[in-house]
Protein backbone atom coordinates (compact mmCIF):
# COMPACT_ATOMS: atom_id res chain seq x y z
CA UNK A 1 0.00 0.00 0.00
CA UNK A 2 2.93 2.18 0.67
CA UNK A 3 4.37 1.97 -2.49
CA UNK A 4 0.93 2.19 -4.27
CA UNK A 5 0.65 5.28 -2.46
CA UNK A 6 3.77 6.46 -3.32
CA UNK A 7 3.89 5.87 -7.07
CA UNK A 8 -0.02 7.25 -7.21
CA UNK A 9 1.46 10.63 -5.98
CA UNK A 10 4.36 10.50 -8.35
CA UNK A 11 2.56 9.94 -11.16
CA UNK A 12 0.34 12.97 -10.22
CA UNK A 13 -2.92 10.35 -9.38
CA UNK A 14 -3.30 8.76 -12.75
CA UNK A 15 -3.73 5.21 -12.24
CA UNK A 16 -2.22 4.14 -15.45
CA UNK A 17 0.71 5.44 -15.19
CA UNK A 18 1.10 4.27 -11.26
CA UNK A 19 0.81 0.78 -12.44
CA UNK A 20 3.81 1.39 -15.14
CA UNK A 21 5.38 2.98 -12.08
CA UNK A 22 5.13 0.07 -10.07
CA UNK A 23 5.95 -2.16 -12.62
CA UNK A 24 9.12 -0.51 -13.62
CA UNK A 25 9.73 -0.15 -10.08
CA UNK A 26 9.93 -3.66 -9.28
CA UNK A 27 11.87 -4.41 -12.79
CA UNK A 28 14.47 -2.27 -11.86
CA UNK A 29 15.13 -3.90 -8.50
CA UNK A 30 14.81 -7.12 -9.62
CA UNK A 31 17.99 -6.14 -12.41
CA UNK A 32 19.95 -5.29 -9.53
CA UNK A 33 22.77 -6.99 -8.79
CA UNK A 34 23.09 -6.07 -5.35
CA UNK A 35 18.91 -6.43 -4.92
CA UNK A 36 18.99 -10.21 -5.64
CA UNK A 37 22.54 -10.80 -4.18
CA UNK A 38 20.58 -9.48 -0.95
CA UNK A 39 17.39 -11.70 -1.40
CA UNK A 40 19.51 -14.63 -2.01
CA UNK A 41 21.12 -14.17 1.14
CA UNK A 42 18.05 -13.84 3.17
CA UNK A 43 17.24 -17.16 1.88
CA UNK A 44 20.18 -19.08 2.33
CA UNK A 45 20.52 -17.73 5.98
CA UNK A 46 17.49 -19.99 6.16
CA UNK A 47 19.08 -23.09 5.06
CA UNK A 48 21.93 -22.38 7.09
CA UNK A 49 19.92 -21.88 10.32
CA UNK A 50 17.91 -24.81 9.54
CA UNK A 51 21.12 -27.42 8.93
CA UNK A 52 22.68 -26.00 12.07
CA UNK A 53 19.74 -27.24 13.95
CA UNK A 54 18.54 -30.54 12.67
CA UNK A 55 22.66 -31.48 12.47
CA UNK A 56 22.74 -30.81 15.74
CA UNK A 57 24.65 -27.76 16.05
CA UNK A 58 22.26 -26.00 18.16
CA UNK A 59 22.43 -29.12 20.77
CA UNK A 60 26.45 -29.16 20.51
CA UNK A 61 26.50 -25.54 21.45
CA UNK A 62 23.94 -25.79 24.08
CA UNK A 63 25.57 -28.44 25.73
CA UNK A 64 28.68 -27.35 25.51
CA UNK A 65 28.48 -23.80 27.06
CA UNK A 66 25.22 -24.88 29.95
CA UNK A 67 26.69 -28.47 30.99
CA UNK A 68 30.49 -28.77 29.89
CA UNK A 69 31.47 -25.52 30.68
CA UNK A 70 28.75 -24.05 32.74
CA UNK A 71 29.34 -20.30 30.96
CA UNK A 72 25.46 -20.32 30.63
CA UNK A 73 23.93 -20.90 33.59
CA UNK A 74 21.10 -18.67 34.11
CA UNK A 75 18.36 -16.85 32.49
CA UNK A 76 20.54 -13.80 32.97
CA UNK A 77 23.64 -14.89 30.99
CA UNK A 78 21.57 -16.70 28.29
CA UNK A 79 21.65 -13.30 26.12
CA UNK A 80 25.40 -12.06 26.66
CA UNK A 81 26.59 -14.63 24.43
CA UNK A 82 24.82 -12.61 21.81
CA UNK A 83 25.25 -9.48 22.96
CA UNK A 84 28.79 -10.12 22.87
CA UNK A 85 29.01 -11.97 19.54
CA UNK A 86 27.24 -8.19 18.18
CA UNK A 87 29.81 -6.63 19.62
CA UNK A 88 32.97 -8.27 18.27
CA UNK A 89 31.83 -9.11 14.87
CA UNK A 90 31.31 -5.47 13.37
CA UNK A 91 32.01 -5.81 9.74
CA UNK A 92 29.22 -6.16 8.49
CA UNK A 93 25.86 -5.43 10.38
CA UNK A 94 24.00 -8.23 8.29
CA UNK A 95 26.50 -10.64 9.59
CA UNK A 96 26.52 -9.10 13.04
CA UNK A 97 22.30 -9.87 13.20
CA UNK A 98 23.48 -13.49 11.94
CA UNK A 99 25.86 -14.70 14.07
CA UNK A 100 24.01 -12.84 17.67
CA UNK A 101 21.18 -14.39 16.51
CA UNK A 102 22.53 -17.84 15.73
CA UNK A 103 24.29 -18.20 19.16
CA UNK A 104 21.16 -16.48 20.92
CA UNK A 105 18.38 -18.90 19.56
CA UNK A 106 19.14 -22.10 21.53
CA UNK A 107 19.29 -20.54 25.02
CA UNK A 108 16.39 -18.21 24.35
CA UNK A 109 14.86 -21.78 24.01
CA UNK A 110 16.44 -23.33 26.99
CA UNK A 111 15.69 -20.68 29.43
CA UNK A 112 11.90 -19.64 28.47
CA UNK A 113 13.31 -16.06 26.73
CA UNK A 114 11.09 -14.49 24.05
CA UNK A 115 12.58 -14.74 20.73
CA UNK A 116 11.47 -10.96 20.39
CA UNK A 117 14.27 -10.19 23.43
CA UNK A 118 16.47 -11.99 21.25
CA UNK A 119 15.91 -9.82 17.89
CA UNK A 120 16.35 -6.67 19.91
CA UNK A 121 19.78 -7.57 21.10
CA UNK A 122 20.81 -8.24 17.64
CA UNK A 123 19.51 -5.61 16.50
CA UNK A 124 20.73 -3.00 19.10
CA UNK A 125 24.18 -4.43 18.49
CA UNK A 126 24.87 -4.45 15.11
CA UNK A 127 24.15 -0.60 13.30
CA UNK A 128 25.64 0.86 16.32
CA UNK A 129 28.98 -1.37 16.93
CA UNK A 130 29.35 -0.89 12.87
CA UNK A 131 29.18 2.95 13.51
CA UNK A 132 31.51 2.87 16.40
CA UNK A 133 34.36 0.23 14.76
CA UNK A 134 34.06 1.92 10.95
CA UNK A 135 36.29 -0.68 9.46
CA UNK A 136 34.05 -2.09 7.09
CA UNK A 137 31.52 -0.74 4.43
CA UNK A 138 29.79 1.92 6.50
CA UNK A 139 33.41 3.56 7.34
CA UNK A 140 34.12 3.48 3.84
CA UNK A 141 30.49 5.16 2.94
CA UNK A 142 31.33 8.34 5.69
CA UNK A 143 34.96 8.93 4.91
CA UNK A 144 33.55 8.87 1.14
CA UNK A 145 30.71 11.96 2.60
CA UNK A 146 33.10 13.44 4.43
CA UNK A 147 35.63 13.64 1.89
CA UNK A 148 33.33 15.10 -0.53
CA UNK A 149 32.48 18.64 1.98
CA UNK A 150 36.52 18.46 2.31
CA UNK A 151 36.17 18.65 -1.38
CA UNK A 152 33.81 21.11 -1.73
CA UNK A 153 36.12 23.09 0.81
CA UNK A 154 33.51 23.41 3.72
CA UNK A 155 36.21 21.77 5.66
CA UNK A 156 39.77 21.56 6.18
CA UNK A 157 41.98 18.21 6.94
CA UNK A 158 41.45 14.49 6.41
CA UNK A 159 38.27 12.69 6.52
CA UNK A 160 39.36 10.19 8.56
CA UNK A 161 40.56 12.83 10.69
CA UNK A 162 37.18 14.23 11.16
CA UNK A 163 35.46 10.56 11.12
CA UNK A 164 37.44 9.54 14.41
CA UNK A 165 36.75 12.70 15.87
CA UNK A 166 33.17 12.50 15.53
CA UNK A 167 32.77 8.96 16.72
CA UNK A 168 33.39 10.29 20.63
CA UNK A 169 30.09 11.82 19.79
CA UNK A 170 27.72 9.25 18.27
CA UNK A 171 26.48 9.40 21.58
CA UNK A 172 22.94 6.93 20.16
CA UNK A 173 25.09 4.22 19.50
CA UNK A 174 26.91 3.93 22.96
CA UNK A 175 23.72 4.72 24.87
CA UNK A 176 21.81 1.89 22.57
CA UNK A 177 24.58 -0.78 23.67
CA UNK A 178 24.22 0.65 27.28
CA UNK A 179 20.64 0.38 27.92
CA UNK A 180 21.14 -3.46 25.98
CA UNK A 181 23.21 -4.64 28.11
CA UNK A 182 21.12 -3.49 31.14
CA UNK A 183 18.25 -4.47 29.87
CA UNK A 184 20.01 -8.22 29.26
CA UNK A 185 21.88 -7.93 32.39
CA UNK A 186 19.08 -6.98 34.58
CA UNK A 187 16.37 -8.61 33.05
CA UNK A 188 14.42 -5.54 32.27
CA UNK A 189 11.63 -6.09 29.80
CA UNK A 190 9.40 -3.02 29.26
CA UNK A 191 6.31 -2.10 27.61
CA UNK A 192 5.51 -4.34 24.63
CA UNK A 193 8.27 -6.55 25.78
CA UNK A 194 6.95 -8.06 28.73
CA UNK A 195 3.84 -9.40 26.39
CA UNK A 196 6.09 -10.65 23.86
CA UNK A 197 5.88 -14.19 22.64
CA UNK A 198 7.33 -16.48 25.29
CA UNK A 199 9.38 -20.18 24.90
CA UNK A 200 8.88 -22.41 27.26
CA UNK A 201 11.57 -23.51 28.87
CA UNK A 202 13.43 -26.70 27.25
CA UNK A 203 14.16 -29.84 29.18
CA UNK A 204 17.78 -30.81 28.58
CA UNK A 205 17.92 -34.87 27.19
CA UNK A 206 21.28 -36.64 28.33
CA UNK A 207 21.54 -37.89 24.60
CA UNK A 208 21.11 -34.19 23.04
CA UNK A 209 24.52 -33.32 23.60
CA UNK A 210 25.28 -32.93 19.33
CA UNK A 211 28.48 -31.98 17.94
CA UNK A 212 29.47 -28.08 18.93
CA UNK A 213 31.47 -28.16 15.84
CA UNK A 214 28.24 -28.27 13.66
CA UNK A 215 27.45 -24.94 14.89
CA UNK A 216 30.86 -23.91 15.29
CA UNK A 217 32.44 -24.12 11.88
CA UNK A 218 29.66 -22.62 9.34
CA UNK A 219 29.59 -19.22 11.80
CA UNK A 220 33.94 -19.26 11.24
CA UNK A 221 32.84 -20.19 7.55
CA UNK A 222 30.87 -16.95 7.51
CA UNK A 223 32.45 -14.23 9.41
CA UNK A 224 35.89 -15.48 7.53
CA UNK A 225 34.40 -15.60 4.49
CA UNK A 226 33.14 -12.00 4.68
CA UNK A 227 36.22 -10.65 5.92
CA UNK A 228 38.06 -12.14 3.09
CA UNK A 229 35.44 -11.31 0.46
CA UNK A 230 35.55 -7.79 1.66
CA UNK A 231 39.39 -7.72 0.87
CA UNK A 232 39.03 -8.99 -2.54
CA UNK A 233 36.10 -7.05 -3.45
CA UNK A 234 37.79 -4.14 -2.93
CA UNK A 235 40.77 -4.93 -4.18
CA UNK A 236 43.03 -5.42 -0.92
CA UNK A 237 41.03 -2.51 0.98
CA UNK A 238 38.54 -3.40 3.06
CA UNK A 239 36.75 0.04 3.02
CA UNK A 240 35.89 -0.47 -0.65
CA UNK A 241 34.58 -3.85 -0.64
CA UNK A 242 31.18 -4.92 -1.61
CA UNK A 243 28.80 -5.78 1.18
CA UNK A 244 26.41 -7.79 -0.55
CA UNK A 245 28.95 -9.10 -2.86
CA UNK A 246 30.57 -10.73 -0.02
CA UNK A 247 27.30 -12.11 2.05
CA UNK A 248 26.25 -13.72 -1.01
CA UNK A 249 29.17 -15.71 -2.37
CA UNK A 250 29.94 -16.07 1.87
CA UNK A 251 26.87 -17.60 2.36
CA UNK A 252 27.14 -19.99 -0.89
CA UNK A 253 30.11 -21.52 -0.27
CA UNK A 254 29.03 -21.75 3.34
CA UNK A 255 26.50 -24.05 2.41
CA UNK A 256 28.81 -26.19 -0.03
CA UNK A 257 31.65 -26.64 3.30
CA UNK A 258 28.83 -27.23 5.47
CA UNK A 259 27.39 -29.80 2.78
CA UNK A 260 31.22 -31.86 2.95
CA UNK A 261 31.72 -31.51 6.44
CA UNK A 262 28.27 -32.61 7.45
CA UNK A 263 28.85 -35.57 5.28
CA UNK A 264 32.24 -36.07 7.15
CA UNK A 265 30.65 -36.12 10.49
CA UNK A 266 28.17 -38.46 9.16
CA UNK A 267 25.73 -35.50 10.67
CA UNK A 268 22.85 -35.76 8.32
CA UNK A 269 22.26 -38.07 5.09
CA UNK A 270 22.60 -36.59 1.67
CA UNK A 271 18.72 -36.06 1.22
CA UNK A 272 18.59 -34.48 4.99
CA UNK A 273 20.95 -32.26 4.20
CA UNK A 274 19.31 -30.95 1.08
CA UNK A 275 15.35 -31.83 2.46
CA UNK A 276 17.05 -29.79 5.03
CA UNK A 277 18.16 -26.74 3.38
CA UNK A 278 15.35 -26.61 1.22
CA UNK A 279 12.99 -26.29 4.03
CA UNK A 280 14.78 -23.09 5.67
CA UNK A 281 14.46 -21.58 2.07
CA UNK A 282 11.08 -21.73 1.88
CA UNK A 283 10.82 -20.57 5.53
CA UNK A 284 12.85 -17.26 3.95
CA UNK A 285 10.29 -16.18 1.54
CA UNK A 286 8.67 -14.28 3.12
CA UNK A 287 11.16 -12.44 4.94
CA UNK A 288 12.73 -12.27 1.31
CA UNK A 289 9.77 -10.48 -0.27
CA UNK A 290 9.08 -7.87 2.65
CA UNK A 291 13.14 -6.95 2.03
CA UNK A 292 12.19 -6.22 -1.76
CA UNK A 293 9.45 -3.83 -0.35
CA UNK A 294 11.31 -2.05 1.75
CA UNK A 295 13.79 -1.38 -0.87
CA UNK A 296 10.79 -0.24 -3.37
CA UNK A 297 9.47 1.99 -0.66
CA UNK A 298 12.76 3.04 -0.17
CA UNK A 299 13.34 3.97 -4.14
CA UNK A 300 9.91 5.88 -3.69
CA UNK A 301 10.52 7.72 -0.84
CA UNK A 302 14.08 9.03 -2.49
CA UNK A 303 11.67 9.80 -5.87
CA UNK A 304 9.34 12.23 -4.09
CA UNK A 305 12.69 13.83 -2.22
CA UNK A 306 11.17 12.64 1.28
CA UNK A 307 14.83 13.39 3.11
CA UNK A 308 15.40 17.01 1.19
CA UNK A 309 11.95 18.25 2.31
CA UNK A 310 12.45 17.32 6.08
CA UNK A 311 15.53 18.88 5.98
CA UNK A 312 14.20 21.91 4.67
CA UNK A 313 12.50 22.87 7.92
CA UNK A 314 16.22 23.56 9.59
CA UNK A 315 16.00 27.02 8.00
CA UNK A 316 18.55 29.79 7.22
CA UNK A 317 19.27 30.38 11.37
CA UNK A 318 19.36 27.62 13.99
CA UNK A 319 20.85 28.85 17.64
CA UNK A 320 24.48 26.88 17.23
CA UNK A 321 24.36 25.39 20.33
CA UNK A 322 21.41 23.34 19.26
CA UNK A 323 22.11 22.69 16.08
CA UNK A 324 23.23 19.33 17.00
CA UNK A 325 20.02 18.17 18.43
CA UNK A 326 18.04 19.51 15.41
CA UNK A 327 20.81 17.40 13.10
CA UNK A 328 19.89 14.42 15.44
CA UNK A 329 16.10 14.45 15.75
CA UNK A 330 15.75 14.96 11.41
CA UNK A 331 18.10 12.59 10.78
CA UNK A 332 15.96 9.85 12.67
CA UNK A 333 13.17 11.22 11.38
CA UNK A 334 14.46 10.53 7.51
CA UNK A 335 16.02 7.31 8.61
CA UNK A 336 12.71 5.68 9.80
CA UNK A 337 11.18 7.03 7.27
CA UNK A 338 13.35 5.66 4.32
CA UNK A 339 14.18 3.05 6.28
CA UNK A 340 18.02 3.20 5.62
CA UNK A 341 20.75 5.05 7.45
CA UNK A 342 23.25 5.29 4.90
CA UNK A 343 21.15 6.82 2.86
CA UNK A 344 20.12 9.13 5.31
CA UNK A 345 24.24 9.68 5.74
CA UNK A 346 23.96 10.38 2.34
CA UNK A 347 21.27 13.02 2.80
CA UNK A 348 22.34 14.88 6.13
CA UNK A 349 26.12 15.23 6.22
CA UNK A 350 26.06 17.46 3.09
CA UNK A 351 23.87 19.72 5.18
CA UNK A 352 24.54 19.27 8.68
CA UNK A 353 28.67 19.80 7.92
CA UNK A 354 28.14 23.44 5.68
CA UNK A 355 25.38 24.64 8.62
CA UNK A 356 28.01 23.99 11.56
CA UNK A 357 30.47 26.04 9.43
CA UNK A 358 27.89 28.47 8.96
CA UNK A 359 26.82 28.72 12.78
CA UNK A 360 30.11 28.30 14.01
CA UNK A 361 28.96 24.98 15.81
CA UNK A 362 30.94 22.22 16.50
CA UNK A 363 31.94 20.69 12.97
CA UNK A 364 32.63 16.64 14.89
CA UNK A 365 29.24 17.26 17.01
CA UNK A 366 27.00 17.80 14.63
CA UNK A 367 28.70 14.54 12.41
CA UNK A 368 28.32 12.55 15.26
CA UNK A 369 24.83 14.23 15.04
CA UNK A 370 23.73 12.66 11.40
CA UNK A 371 25.33 9.28 12.44
CA UNK A 372 23.66 8.89 15.17
CA UNK A 373 20.48 9.93 13.71
CA UNK A 374 20.68 7.67 11.15
CA UNK A 375 21.49 5.11 13.33
CA UNK A 376 18.79 5.44 16.07
CA UNK A 377 15.89 6.02 12.72
CA UNK A 378 16.59 2.91 10.80
CA UNK A 379 16.59 1.29 14.48
CA UNK A 380 13.21 1.42 14.92
CA UNK A 381 12.10 0.99 11.36
CA UNK A 382 10.26 -1.61 10.10
CA UNK A 383 11.52 -1.35 7.07
CA UNK A 384 14.89 -1.03 7.69
CA UNK A 385 16.58 -4.11 6.10
CA UNK A 386 18.85 -4.23 9.77
CA UNK A 387 15.20 -4.66 11.72
CA UNK A 388 14.13 -7.20 9.34
CA UNK A 389 17.32 -9.33 9.42
CA UNK A 390 17.16 -9.08 12.90
CA UNK A 391 13.79 -10.27 12.97
CA UNK A 392 15.00 -13.38 10.87
CA UNK A 393 17.78 -13.96 12.59
CA UNK A 394 15.86 -14.50 16.09
CA UNK A 395 12.83 -16.30 14.44
CA UNK A 396 10.13 -13.75 15.33
CA UNK A 397 7.41 -11.64 12.96
CA UNK A 398 9.31 -8.14 12.17
CA UNK A 399 6.18 -6.72 13.72
CA UNK A 400 6.75 -7.99 17.23
CA UNK A 401 10.86 -6.84 17.01
CA UNK A 402 9.82 -2.98 15.69
CA UNK A 403 7.21 -2.85 18.74
CA UNK A 404 8.66 -4.61 21.51
CA UNK A 405 12.30 -2.57 20.70
CA UNK A 406 11.35 0.56 20.35
CA UNK A 407 10.61 1.30 23.69
CA UNK A 408 14.39 0.92 24.63
CA UNK A 409 15.32 2.49 21.71
CA UNK A 410 13.26 5.98 22.89
CA UNK A 411 15.10 5.53 26.23
CA UNK A 412 18.40 5.75 24.42
CA UNK A 413 17.68 8.22 21.77
CA UNK A 414 16.27 10.40 24.85
CA UNK A 415 19.39 10.90 26.66
CA UNK A 416 21.38 11.12 23.54
CA UNK A 417 19.28 13.81 22.35
CA UNK A 418 19.96 15.84 25.95
CA UNK A 419 23.52 14.59 25.62
CA UNK A 420 24.07 16.68 22.20
CA UNK A 421 21.71 19.66 23.32
CA UNK A 422 24.08 19.39 26.82
CA UNK A 423 27.86 19.27 24.39
CA UNK A 424 26.34 21.89 22.09
CA UNK A 425 25.79 24.58 24.71
CA UNK A 426 29.31 23.34 26.27
CA UNK A 427 31.23 23.38 22.89
CA UNK A 428 29.77 26.67 21.45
Amino acid sequence: MAVLIGEFIIADFNPVDTLLLIFERFAGLLSEAWVLKTLAFAIMVGSVMTLIERSGGVNGLVHELSVKRSVVKTKRGALMPSFIAGIIVFIESSITSLVAGAIGRPFCDRYGISRAKLAFVCDSTSAPVCSLIPLNGWGALLLGLIGGQITAGFIAGESATWLVQSIAFNFYAFMALLVTFIAVWYEIDIGPMRHATLNAPEIECEDAKGDIGLFIWPIVWMIGGVILLMFVTGNGDIFKGSGSTSIFYTLFITLLLMLGYYRYKNALSLSEFWGAALSGARSMTPIALILLFAFAIGGVSSDMEVGKYLASFIGDYLPSAYLAGAVFILAAIIAFATGTSWGTFSIMLPIAIPLAVGLDAPIALAIGAAISGGVFGDHCSPISDTTIISAMASGCSVQEHTRTQLPYALIAAAFSFILFILFGILLT
